[in-house]
């Protein structure tokens, strides 16, 4: 086999037409490939690092376990090839038709599919960290198990691929198409999905946290497996809540024994107002219940006011400090008038300021209840259990 040129190459194979060719375990190491007639041809374990291979017809061919690092193949055809267990470490493959191809396997890491037809390509158990599919046709494409870490997948026609088991940690998928595709049992976790489509997705078993879904479409997101009765809802993050409500018999159970027990702690943190929030919380646990402390004094990534009305609607009751206020004032403001089943137990260290906004909400709503003040933290901590006692039977008496 003679690879000096294309004219060679080409002459060699119209001589040996019946032949399939079988490259093993060479090094062409930044060779000139451009224009070569590779159709077919088994490529075992070869080196093609820095390879061009643009406008190369590699129809058919074969690079099982070989390396094509930093490799150039744009414009080359490479529909129904097989990179079986290859390194494709920075390849090009951008505006590439790959349709049919089996990258199962492969280590893709940082390769550039951008513009990349793969419409029914096999990518299972690929390594695509940091890839790029950017407008990419994955229409019905297999990536079970693919790991595509910090992908960008942004604009993509993902419809109707199989996304199954696979990891899309901190991947961007800005107006990314998953209509009838599956998520089922994938992580989906950090990830981008601002402005995406998620009409009849399947995500049975998805684990889906922090993920971006501003301006999304989502409608009929399939949350049963494939042999049971579909149920679908039209939010892709409460998703796994609405399954566990439905098929897990003790989900119930677990609700209302988080409810009964959880006592929401809210004060200011600088150091004097922390040790008594500490020693709330202490004395709280050794009468079960399960005490959480909201910190104002950092800031938040999250909306504060909705964080705090989520725990407070989970929570038996409410023990709020007012003492030497911050931004307690405000945030109580906004969830008091709707609070309504949670009752809130105000404290106070004796001598301090008062609080002039509290008699205004003790006056208006019922679960506002009386405040009580105390001299000193152990003097606190011993009375606590009659300071709650109202919260616990105002609690029963409306259930």
């Amino acid at each position: 086999m003679n690879l000096e040129s294309a004219a060679t190459w080409s002459a060699w194979r119209a001589e040996n037409s019946d032949t399939r060719p079988t490259i093993i375990e060479e090094d062409f190491t930044g060779r000139d490939f451009r224009g070569y007639d590779f159709s077919g041809v088994s490529f075992l374990r070869v080196i093609l690092t820095g390879a061009d291979l643009r406008g190369a017809n590699c129809y058919g061919a074969l690079f099982a376990e070989s390396r094509l690092i930093n490799c150039d193949l744009r414009e080359t055809r490479l529909d129904a090839c097989g990179f079986f267990n290859a390194y494709l470490w920075d390849a090009n493959f951008a505006g590439v038709d790959l349709t049919h191809t089996n990258f199962s396997d492969a280590d893709c890491h940082k390769a550039d599919f951008s513009g990349a037809n793969l419409a029914g390509a096999n990518l299972q158990r690929a390594i695509l960290v940091d890839a790029k599919f950017v407008k990419s046709n994955l229409r019905g494409t297999d990536l079970t198990s693919a790991t595509l870490h910090m992908a960008d997948l942004s604009g993509a026609d993902c419809t109707g691929a199989n996304f199954s088991a696979s990891q899309l940690i901190l991947a961007t998928a800005r107006g990314t198409d998953f209509t009838n595709a599956s998520l089922e049992m994938s992580a989906l976790v950090n990830a981008d999905l601002t402005g995406a489509t998620l009409v009849g997705t399947k995500v049975f078993g998805l684990s889906a946290w922090n993920v971006e879904l501003a301006d999304a479409t989502q409608q009929d997101i399939v949350i049963t497996t494939p042999s049971d009765p579909p149920i679908t809802c039209d939010d892709i993050e409460i998703a796994q809540f609405i399954y566990l409500l439905i098929e897990n018999k003790k989900i119930r159970k677990v609700i209302d024994g988080v409810t009964s027990k959880m006592v929401l702690i809210l004060g200011r943190f600088i150091e004097e107002r922390k040790a008594v929030l500490d020693a709330i919380r202490d004395a709280l646990r050794t009468m079960n219940f399960t005490p959480v402390i909201f910190d104002f004094e950092k800031p938040a990534s999250k909306d504060i006011t909705g964080t705090i009305e989520t725990l407070a609607r989970m929570s038996r009751f409410i023990i709020a400090d007012l003492t030497h206020p911050s931004s307690i004032p405000h945030e109580l403001a906004t969830i008091v008038p709707h609070l309504r089943t949670t009752p809130i137990v105000p404290i106070q260290l004796e001598g301090t300021a008062p609080y002039a906004m509290f008699e205004d909400w003790a006056a208006s709503y019922r679960w506002v209840l009386e405040r009580k003040t105390y001299v000193d933290t152990p003097s606190l901590i011993e009375a606590l259990p009659a300071i709650i006692a109202p919260a616990t039977n105002w609690r029963r008496s409306t259930t």
